[in-house]
C-alpha cells in the first residue's frame, strides 16, 4: 500500500514532483542543549519542500530510520509515498451519471484522522454514495490505516484528492450539485430537502468547515443535539447526514 522513498536526493525529487506523500521521517538531531537542532542544506530544503505541500514531517531516532531503511543508506530522511489511486472530480460525476442517479458526494475540508477517513469511506461505499473528494494540503490521504479502517471499501469507492476545495465546489455548482455544509447553526438535516444532486461537506475534527468553504455552500445542515455533548466525531456526523439523504431518495 505504500512505498519507501530512501535518501536526500530520491526525497527532494518526489517532492517535487506530483507524487502523493504520506509523510517525511527525519533523523533526529540534538543542539547542545539537548533540543531538537535545526537541519542545515539540502536536509533543510527537503523540510521546507514538504512543508510547503503540506505534508507531516516527523522526527526519529537513527536507530528507527535504519529499520525503516532496510540497510539502504538513508542519509537521515525517507518519505512515505502513497500508491492509492486518486480520481477526479469528474470521474466521481461520471460514476453518478452512469448509475443513473443524482450525484452523492462527500467533501472533507481538514480531515486529519485516518481513521475517520477509512470510517466515511465505508460509509459512503454502503451508502451508495458516488464519491469522496479531499484536500491535498493540511488533510489526511488514503493511507495504510485508512485502507483498515474502511474495511475494504476504500478499494470499491472512488476518492478525487483537489489542490483547492473552493475551486472544486465551483466545479460541482456548474454541474448542477448543490453544496451542503454540516455544521451545529445549520437547519436540520432531516428536514432539508436532500434529494437533489448533493454534496456534503464534513469539517476537520476541531476546527469544523473553514470560513471560506462556509461561504460557499448553498446550505447549512446540523444534526439535532438533545445531550449533554454538542458534537459528533466527524464519521459519524457524515454518516447521518449521508443516510439521510439515502432514506429521502428512497420515498
Amino acid at each position: 500500500m505504500a512505498e519507501l522513498i530512501i535518501g536526500r536526493n530520491a526525497c527532494m525529487e518526489a517532492l517535487r514532483s506530483d507524487r502523493e506523500i504520506e509523510k517525511l521521517t527525519v533523523l533526529k538531531q540534538k543542539d547542545g542543549n539537548g533540543r531538537q537542532a535545526n537541519p542545515e542544506g539540502s536536509l533543510k530544503k527537503i523540510i521546507g519542500k514538504a512543508r510547503d505541500r503540506g505534508i507531516p514531517v516527523t522526527y526519529a531516532e537513527r536507530s528507527a530510520l535504519d529499520r525503516m531503511a532496510g540497510g539502504q543508506v538513508h542519509q537521515g530522511v525517507i518519505a512515505v509515498a502513497s500508491d492509492y489511486e486518486y480520481c477526479t472530480v469528474e470521474d466521481l460525476l461520471q460514476t453518478a451519471r452512469d448509475r443513473g442517479e443524482a450525484p452523492l458526494l462527500l467533501l472533507l475540508d481538514g480531515l486529519e484522522d485516518p481513521h475517520n477517513l477509512g470510517a466515511i469511506m465505508r460509509t459512503a461505499e454502503c451508502a451508495g454514495a458516488h464519491g469522496v473528494i479531499i484536500p491535498e494540503r493540511r488533510s489526511v490521504s488514503v493511507n495504510e490505516t485508512v485502507m483498515k479502517t474502511s474495511a475494504g471499501a476504500a478499494q470499491y469507492i472512488g476518492c478525487a484528492r483537489v489542490t483547492n476545495l473552493g475551486r472544486t465546489i465551483d466545479q460541482l455548482k456548474e454541474a448542477g450539485v448543490w453544496i451542503y455544509g454540516c455544521d451545529m447553526d445549520g437547519s436540520s438535516c432531516f428536514r432539508t430537502d436532500l434529494t437533489g444532486p448533493a454534496a456534503i461537506v464534513v469539517g476537520s475534527e476541531g476546527r469544523g468547515i473553514s470560513r471560506l468553504v462556509r461561504e460557499k455552500c448553498d446550505f447549512i445542515v446540523s444534526i439535532p443535539m438533545k445531550g449533554q455533548i454538542n458534537s459528533l466525531n466527524a464519521s459519524n456526523a457524515a454518516a447521518i447526514v449521508v443516510y439521510e439523504a439515502v432514506r429521502q431518495r428512497m420515498e
